[in-house]
């Protein structure tokens, strides 16, 4: 199908979509005059026009690239939508516009105009869309969480006057809540029956399942984000003697906001790294200091996977359950339904889950899920760490 007419503004400019980046808008579109502007205002920024405010804002997020990424998109759409559709910078949108945008979001016509065909494009080539589809009703609603934290953020800047999605705040508190992603024992079940069914004929086939073995074992039994699994090396392993003289494992990684956090290393993941370096040549145990990635690329070529590569590999092993679910008879069609919608981030609330099932101290799900920064300065936390990893112990498996 064609191409949607060029839109035009009234001196004559063609107006196309663009990443934010490489945005030029004309000075009716580009929020210098906004009506919602907070002119006269103290502003604690020095952005004059809408981009500009977007991008302060992002600016708070550049060290977390999943989240930029996010948000970046999100408030991109959002802009792109107000001056092609309304014709009027994001600096002048009302709540009855931010309505019409959220029915836009459930399907974003012309789809030519907005959604990608076919592969994934660089954000700067020609053919590259906002849109890789209609958005679910999930994601639609962290869409509006996102914009209400843009828009509060630039009210509390001084260059808003007031968010237009503020109006709708009292309603989303009353909004059932969000339904907890992780894996039920039916589907936890699936995704292990799976990997174990994956075919090893060939040397790239075992390779491949020696990967995926490795990556889930170290996902589930450390609840790692896929961020943390790519920017570590093997080397963060480390033995330390408890209190009553017995070696245990650990893992010091890096984590969300360059905080540094200690996990415990159970046996059965000892167990796993060990038969997955054991793969590759590599000594069973590693060295202080090691610089091998925690996960490989296919050929044992000692570089750092990509985010996106290992979130494919997740996808592939979730699809590869929901095969194995839908074989077994129409029982499991509601269950395969909900594992479309898992993601990688699922199998850490899993991890949470499965802990506290096993009955694990509150505390130390939170020390090991990493939702606190745990101290190192005190040697009398260590004796809780030894608990902690007990614990863990007894109350995590994975059990292949």
């Amino acid at each position: 199908m064609p191409f949607p007419e060029p839109l035009r503004v009234s001196n004559g400019t063609v107006l196309s979509l663009k990443p934010l980046e490489q945005l030029s808008l004309p000075s009716e579109l580009d929020g210098s005059f906004g009506t919602n502007r907070a002119l006269g205002a103290r502003p604690q920024i020095a952005a004059q026009n809408d981009v500009d405010a977007i991008k302060a804002w992002l600016a708070r997020f550049v060290d977390a690239k999943a989240t930029f990424d996010t948000y970046r998109k999100e408030s991109e759409r959002l802009l792109l939508w107000s001056i092609t559709e309304l014709r009027k910078p994001l600096s002048s949108l009302t709540h009855e516009d931010l309505l019409i945008y959220r029915r836009f979001l459930v399907d974003p016509q012309p789809a030519q105009r907005w959604v990608m065909t076919g592969r994934k494009v660089a954000r700067a080539a020609p053919s590259w869309r906002p849109f890789a589809g209609p958005l679910s009703p999930a994601s639609e609603r962290q869409a509006f969480v996102i914009l209400n934290t843009l828009f509060a953020w630039l009210v509390n800047a001084g260059y808003l006057a007031g968010n237009p999605l503020s109006l709708s705040r009292q309603r989303a508190r009353k909004a059932k809540p969000r339904v907890t992603r992780f894996l039920e024992g039916d589907l936890w079940q699936a995704v292990k029956t799976s990997i174990d069914a994956m075919p090893r004929d060939t040397a790239r086939e075992q390779e491949h399942y020696a990967r995926v073995r490795w990556l889930i074992s170290l996902l589930y039994l450390m609840g790692l984000r896929i961020s943390e699994v790519v920017t570590n090396p093997m080397g963060g392993f480390f033995r330390r003697r408890d209190r009553d003289g017995q070696d245990r494992w650990w893992l010091t990684i890096t984590g969300k906001g360059d905080k540094e956090r200690l996990l415990p290393a159970t046996t059965e993941l000892m167990a796993e790294l060990t038969r997955y370096r054991r793969h590759y040549g590599l000594a069973a145990l590693p060295y202080g200091g090691e610089t091998t990635p925690l996960l490989l690329p296919i050929g044992g070529a000692h570089r750092t996977m990509t985010r996106g590569a290992v979130h494919l590999i997740i996808k592939q092993v979730f699809d590869n359950a929901i095969g194995h679910l839908l074989s077994t008879g129409e029982a499991h069609e509601r269950a395969a339904e909900r594992l479309r919608l898992a993601s990688a981030h699922w199998l850490r609330h899993t991890t949470g889950s499965r802990m506290m099932d096993g009955q694990v101290d509150l505390r130390y799900v939170r020390d090991n899920l990493g939702h606190e920064s745990i101290s190192t300065t005190s040697k009398y936390l260590h004796a809780d760490d030894d608990d902690r990893h007990r614990a863990t112990e007894a109350g995590l498996r994975l059990i292949w």
